[in-house]
């Protein structure tokens, strides 16, 4: 049997969800509540209490109500996530605001210009990490990890005790791909196989 489940949700201590609540009630017959209180929608919906339980909750068929789409999040593409998953399990959502029902040609749309929103908004974010890490190079910033392995010593340790190179690995708590590449451009004897 299908059910409407309501999801209410306010950033700030001082706010309530009452408001929130007569919205939906006026127009919903609500089984079940969600609600957080003091949880800002910057915070992904799945490290969200009573998101993640919603989501486990939902069965196929059932109706998820929110006042607004930015209940459910501020960022489209954590936005999508959760839709998916909810229309992945058989679930519609409905923002009351927005008039968006997923179980409408309408609601397919939204969710379309969502998904493309969403896209757009991954294309961004991946331009500018990639201007970051053009600026940060252009200023002779090392980038990734420093590196803390002594190659010098790897290599005099594996040659002065005959080491395979798993060996030589445990030995130093570091990868066999470590132990490769303090070889890699050395004059050393060249690697036996490990």
């Amino acid at each position: 049997m299908s059910s409407v489940i309501a999801y209410v949700r306010v950033s700030t201590d001082d706010q309530t969800n009452e408001n929130q609540r007569r919205a939906i009630e006026s127009r919903y017959n609500v089984s079940r509540w969600f609600e957080e209180e003091g949880v800002s929608g910057s915070i992904p919906a799945s490290q969200r209490p009573a998101m993640g339980a919603l989501l486990a909750y939902v069965r196929e068929g059932d109706t998820v109500v929110v006042v607004a789409i930015d209940r459910r999040g501020r960022n489209t593409i954590d936005v999508l996530t959760t839709v998916e998953t909810l229309k992945a399990k058989g679930v519609s959502l409905v923002s009351m605001r927005e008039g968006f029902d997923l179980a409408t040609p309408a609601g397919e749309f939204m969710l379309t210009m969502l998904a493309a929103v969403a896209k757009l908004e991954r294309e961004n974010i991946k331009a500018r990490q990639m201007a970051g890490i053009e600026r940060a190079r252009a200023e002779g910033k090392n980038l990734g990890r420093e590196k803390v392995i002594n190659d010098d010593e790897v290599r005099q340790w594996r040659q002065a005790n005959s080491a395979s190179i798993k060996a030589t690995a445990e030995h130093f708590g570091i990868s066999t791909a470590s132990v490769k590449r303090a070889f890699q451009g050395s004059p050393a004897r060249p690697l036996a196989a490990s």
